[in-house]
């Protein structure tokens, strides 16, 4: 098959999430498979491994013509495609401190239009991609690509076998706007009701509307967004139940503690050494007391409501009376960012809190840590609790979504589980949680290197999902 990523945000390049993870790690799943595989991406600013290109593009959105560039790099098997305009060369990718950018909806209008031109004009390896493909659009940044390939595209019988895939990995943003800015997208009146949503523009539900077929990044996930946690398009999504998966993200060799580059030293399920070394280091680094039977939790997360930090803020005095370490990592909210400060200051020799992201603290915790807490309100998959698998480091997590599909709760009877699971979404279920795994680390030494163990040897890779998703493309196409 032949494949067309189209998103926001392409890890290694760009990325604020989960989301540049999975669209830079699928395709190289993918194209190991035997696939011929395109992404398309905005250029936010020049990539030294990416070369411009001859093919130019020109799209009238919202009253103007407007020229696009392509820059290209091959890269693990990948056909990387890059769409040049002076739109997308701000220094952040949704906006910046201040809010979301104004034109969000006509940037990546733009960038749903440029896919179909990296698809036919792009020169590759072999000649162009063509118009026999699979367009897999990912989250409301993208919704445009199936409605443009309906209204604009197969209509005048161009791409007339072509599919497209829509990928679910956050029901928390529509792309909504003003009826008025419909007028900007280039499609005619009749396409009104595709986007409409209670008399205002919502593109992601245009998107739900057109695609072919719809993935959830888990299982869990794809039945939450039908009865509560669609933020109003649940109806829209239960309607859409046939056509609509869940398939779990994976992960990538970066995170490995065999070869991590990033941590101080190596360690496999058998031999677990080097995971203490990771632990002593990780104290030495966050000036920490060498301690290393004193437990220590990490903490890594976008600070924000859906993440559950104010559940953190409720059991940290609690934490503290367990002779307990505490390392946490990210940025968002004011109000969660003081928190991070203000526990520092109140305890200083028991917790660090970083402001701000760094790529290679983030490896460190996930190695050093013996515990890691993941109190998601929602989660539509998750990613750190399988980083946390893969390098020993228990996960704690509410049960929901991805979590609750990756995340099987201890039974001590039945040497089962990879961490604990808690149900009912308040304080007293985290902490309680958290002491089970408290308990366990102190009293049952030999039970926490199990659970390790477990973890650690379960199949997280994207290969297994590559195959799902391989069966998802081929019903787009015959759809």
């Amino acid at each position: 098959m032949r494949i067309v990523f189209v998103s926001a945000e392409i890890a290694p390049w760009s990325k604020t999430g989960g989301l540049g993870d999975v669209c830079g790690a699928l395709p190289r799943a993918l194209a190991r498979r035997g696939h011929r595989v395109m992404t398309v991406a905005p250029r936010y600013k020049a990539y030294a491994d990416a070369w411009e290109t001859p093919v130019r593009a020109r799209y009238h959105l919202f009253g103007q013509w407007h020229e696009v560039g392509f820059f290209h790099c091959l890269r693990d098997g990948v056909d990387h495609v890059f769409v040049e305009h002076m739109a997308f060369e701000r220094p952040g990718i949704y906006g910046n401190d201040r809010g979301a950018w104004s034109d969000n909806l006509f940037r990546f209008a733009l960038l749903s239009r440029a896919a179909f031109d990296a698809a036919l004009s792009v020169p590759v390896e072999g000649g162009t991609f063509g118009q026999d493909v699979v367009f897999h659009a990912n989250d409301w940044h993208a919704a445009l690509v199936p409605v443009y390939l309906k209204a604009l595209y197969q209509n005048v019988g161009l791409f007339p076998n072509a599919g497209c895939v829509l990928g679910l990995h956050n029901l928390g943003h529509h792309g909504t706007s003003a009826r008025s800015e419909f007028d900007g997208l280039d499609l005619a009146q009749r396409w009104w009701p595709t986007v409409d949503y209670d008399g205002n523009l919502n593109v992601l539900k245009g998107g739900i509307v057109a695609a072919d077929k719809l993935v959830a990044v888990s299982p869990t996930y794809a039945r939450e967004i039908q009865s509560g946690l669609g933020f109003g398009l649940d109806g829209l999504l239960h309607f859409r139940r046939a056509d609509l998966h869940g398939v779990l993200n994976g992960i990538d060799d970066t995170w490995d503690p065999t070869t991590d580059p990033h941590i101080a030293a190596h360690f496999t399920a058998d031999d677990l050494s080097g995971k203490a070394t990771c632990k002593k280091a990780l104290q030495a680094e966050l000036g920490l007391p060498q301690r290393p039977r004193t437990p220590l939790i990490g903490l890594i997360a976008r600070l924000d409501h859906q993440k559950g930090i104010d559940l953190v803020m409720e059991v940290m005095p609690w934490l503290m009376s367990q002779d307990v370490q505490v390392a946490m990592l990210g940025s968002g909210g004011a109000q969660y960012e003081q928190f991070f400060r203000d526990s520092q200051r109140l305890w200083p020799n028991r917790v660090r809190g970083v402001v701000g992201f760094n790529e290679k603290l983030a490896h460190r915790i996930e190695a050093g840590a013996d515990l890691f807490l993941m109190p998601s309100r929602f989660e539509p998959c998750g990613l750190n609790q399988l980083y946390s698998m893969r390098y020993g480091t228990i996960p704690v997590v509410h049960a929901t979504g991805g979590l609750a599909d990756t995340v099987e709760t201890v039974d001590p009877a039945a040497d089962r589980g990879t961490g604990w699971a808690f149900r009912r979404f308040d304080a007293e279920a985290f902490a309680e949680a958290i002491g089970w795994a408290l308990l366990t680390y102190r009293k049952y030494p030999e039970a926490w290197k199990a659970i390790q163990q477990r973890g650690m040897r379960r199949d997280l890779s994207w290969e297994r999902r590559a195959a799902e998703y391989e069966r998802i493309y081929a019903a787009a196409v015959t759809h």
